[in-house]
C-alpha cells in the first residue's frame, strides 16, 4: 500500500503507514494568541482521526491543549519526557485521571514506541523545548521517525545539529521545517537552506516541507511578507541546487501524497 502523507499546515501532518494513522504537532484553531491562520482552512473532523499523535515539544503551536481535545478518547498520545509536569492541562488529558482521556506516553531521545504494525523512535532536536520562553528546561525538543513500509521522518522544529545523520538513521521521507510564524528565525529552526543542507546530510528519497505559510502574528501582514509566502518554494529550488537526487513535494493545505509513487 505505501506510505500516504498529507500536510494540513504548520506542523500537522497525518503519515499512514501499515494501515496505522499518525498525526504530528495537531493545530486545529483559526487563531492561536498573536497568530492568525492566514492561508488554508482549519484542518476538518478528520485531520483528528489518528491512532496515535506525536508531539515535538512543547511551544504551544505544537503542544496545543484544545487541539487534543478533538481527539478520540483512548488514542495514544506520544509526548517529550517531562510533558506532563510542564503542561498542568495535560494532566486532565490523561486516561489515568479522565476515563475518557488520551493514552500519555512520554519519551525521551532514544525510546521506541510500538504502534501497531508501525515503531516510533523519538530522536533529538536542536531547539528549546519549554513551554514558556522563561523557566527551566524540563522537556526536551524531540523529532520521531516512523517506521512500517516507509521510515518517516519528522522533525518537529530543530536546527542544524551534528551528528544530526547518525541520531536520525536511514530514512525514506524526511517532512522538514522550512520556515517559521514570524519574520525572523534563529539558528534552532530551519529555513530553506539549512533545510536542503539537511537532505545532503539525511539523504532520503523524499521530501516534504512544512511549518511554513499558516500562521502569521496578526498586524505584521506586511512585514517581510515573503518570509510567510515563499518558504515552500525556496526549498525546491535549494533542494534541487544541494540535493537533486531527493524528490520533494510541496503541498497545499490537505494535500496528500504517496512519495514513492511520485517517484
Amino acid at each position: 500500500m505505501g506510505t500516504v502523507i498529507t500536510w494540513w499546515g504548520h506542523a500537522t501532518c497525518t503519515v499512514e503507514d501499515s494501515g496505522v494513522r499518525v498525526l504530528t504537532d495537531p493545530l486545529f484553531v483559526r487563531r492561536l494568541a498573536h497568530l492568525r491562520r492566514r492561508l488554508g482552512p482549519v484542518p476538518p473532523p478528520e485531520a483528528a482521526v489518528a491512532d496515535a499523535v506525536l508531539v515535538s515539544h512543547l511551544h504551544s503551536d505544537h503542544l496545543h491543549t484544545r487541539s487534543l481535545t478533538r481527539l478520540s478518547p483512548g488514542t495514544r498520545l506520544i509526548v517529550p519526557r517531562g510533558a506532563r509536569r510542564s503542561v498542568p492541562l495535560l494532566r486532565r488529558l490523561d486516561s489515568r485521571r479522565n476515563p475518557t482521556g488520551l493514552l500519555i506516553t512520554e519519551v525521551d531521545a532514544g525510546d521506541e514506541v510500538v504502534i501497531g504494525a508501525l515503531r516510533v523512535r523519538a530522536v533529538p532536536a536542536r531547539h528549546d523545548g519549554r513551554r514558556l520562553p522563561v523557566g527551566p528546561q524540563r522537556s526536551p525538543a524531540l523529532g520521531y521517525v516512523i517506521t512500517g513500509e516507509s521510515r518517516t521522518y519528522f522533525a518537529g522544529d530543530t536546527g542544524l545539529f551534528d551528528g544530526m545523520a547518525e541520531a536520525v538513521g536511514q530514512v525514506d521521507v524526511a517532512l522538514l521545517p522550512v520556515g517559521g510564524w514570524g519574520p525572523h528565525l534563529g539558528p534552532e529552526h530551519l529555513d530553506a537552506e539549512r533545510a536542503a543542507r539537511a537532505l545532503v546530510q539525511l539523504e532520503p528519497s523524499a521530501a516534504v516541507p512544512v511549518h511554513f505559510g499558516t500562521y502569521w502574528p496578526i498586524g505584521l501582514d506586511g512585514v517581510r511578507p515573503h518570509e510567510f509566502y515563499s518558504p515552500g518554494d525556496e526549498f525546491v529550488r535549494e533542494a534541487a541546487r544541494l540535493a537533486p537526487k531527493v524528490a520533494v513535494h510541496l503541498l497545499r493545505h490537505g494535500e496528500s501524497v504517496r512519495p514513492e509513487a511520485a517517484r
